[in-house]
């Protein structure tokens, strides 16, 4: 494995980094012990020509230490307050970690709005791609002080994932408290001893179930939360690592080819960074039903959705909006953007466009989503 590991590796110079807070807390806060060993390593990467970007956990877990709270935080005013407290407690930890090396941070805190407005994603892109030109680290977390349900990214493994599409990453690494993705819960009782999986070719429903959702008390993902960072890291061409984050020399180990952790293999077939903003970063708004024909046309022969090709049409959404195209056998075709609303598919839905505007009225378009507004739920193959 370490011969293919390191072939895939070789090119590897923009590296996500996302420390998850099982890894940068411990009894006292922050572990400032452990946060120093990972930037003296990235500090040696960034000397050996690699780029490092930051996605961080620890702002709750560090503003809950400071004020003393012990338990479970009751309300999300309460995780806004204590994140509001700890944010910069990490960022300063960070900035004097680094500062030993001359190297200068920079603070990057996102909602889901940031990504899923196009404009405010290719400015966040824009921002990230001068930082790291001028040789400075982004260190990348949610804004907890604003986020609520509707514009979480729900935990940093989703975050790091959306960041890698941003960055135009080589590599995600996810560090975390465990060495890896074992075949079973390590921490469940039974007779078999776990087994790390050091390589995933595939991520199949049977690797999904060897995840669990169970998460560390510091923490908001579990194992679970990483296998689906995965899919969607290496959907768009990006290896993804899982690796015990407190074990010294792990980076290093990792570009350097070593068998440590569990490498996801990326797929053959990938999706270009505006498929990917369509189908990861955007939320649907709805579900178009469509027969086995479109569900050809669109797999098979690459070509846009029409009206004849809907079956049924569900939830309400305004022209732009994404949402899904499912099939015949209920599951995902593709994700996209409508080129009309809800109400005026349920009008042209089964029809052919020649008819759109003797029922509407008018025609904009003759698809429903057009193929270049469209992320075609692709087979996962890993590059072989």
């Amino acid at each position: 494995m370490g011969t293919e590991r390191k072939k895939i590796l070789e090119g590897v110079r923009r590296v996500i980094v996302k420390i998850g807070s099982g890894v940068l807390t411990g009894t006292e806060g922050l572990d400032r012990d452990i946060i120093q060993q990972l930037v003296d390593e990235m500090a040696e990467l960034i000397r050996r020509g690699y780029h490092i970007v930051i996605v961080t956990s620890g702002a709750i877990a560090s503003g809950k230490h400071r004020m003393g709270i012990s338990g479970k935080l009751k309300s999300m005013p309460e995780k806004q307050a204590c994140a509001a407290i700890g944010q910069s407690r990490v960022m300063r930890v960070y900035s004097n970690a680094f500062g030993r090396h001359d190297l200068y941070v920079a603070q990057i805190l996102l909602t889901m709005d940031d990504l899923t407005d196009r404009k405010r994603f290719i400015n966040v892109k824009n921002t990230l791609s001068t930082l790291m030109e001028w040789n400075v680290i982004p260190i990348i977390n949610e804004n907890d002080t604003v986020a609520v349900d509707e514009i979480k990214f729900g935990d940093n493994d989703h975050l790091a994932a959306m960041v890698a599409n941003i960055s135009e990453a080589d590599l995600v690494i996810s560090m975390t408290n465990t060495e890896g993705l074992y075949d079973r819960n390590p921490k469940a009782p039974g007779a078999r001893k776990a087994r790390l999986i050091g390589l995933v070719r595939e991520i199949t429903d049977e690797i999904e179930t060897m995840a669990t959702a169970e998460t560390d008390p510091t923490g908001m993902g579990g194992m679970r939360s990483k296998i689906l960072a995965a899919r969607k890291v290496t959907a768009c061409g990006i290896p993804y690592i899982i690796a015990r984050g407190k074990k010294k020399g792990i980076l290093g180990e990792i570009l350097f080819g070593k068998d440590v952790g569990t490498l996801f293999i990326p797929m053959a077939e990938c999706l270009s960074s505006r498929e990917y903003w369509i189908a990861f970063t955007l939320r649907s708004r709805g579900k178009l039903f469509i027969d086995d024909g479109a569900r050809k046309a669109i797999l098979e022969n690459g070509k846009s959705l029409l009206p004849s090709g809907i079956e049924r049409v569900e939830g309400e959404f305004a022209v732009g909006d994404p949402v899904l195209v499912i099939g015949s056998d209920g599951k995902a075709v593709a994700k996209g953007l409508v080129n009309y609303n809800a109400q005026e598919l349920h009008k042209i839905q089964g029809l052919k466009s020649s008819k759109i505007e003797q029922v509407l009225g008018y025609k904009h378009y003759d698809e429903a989503i057009h193929r270049d507004n469209m992320a075609v739920q692709k087979a996962q193959k890993a590059r072989g």
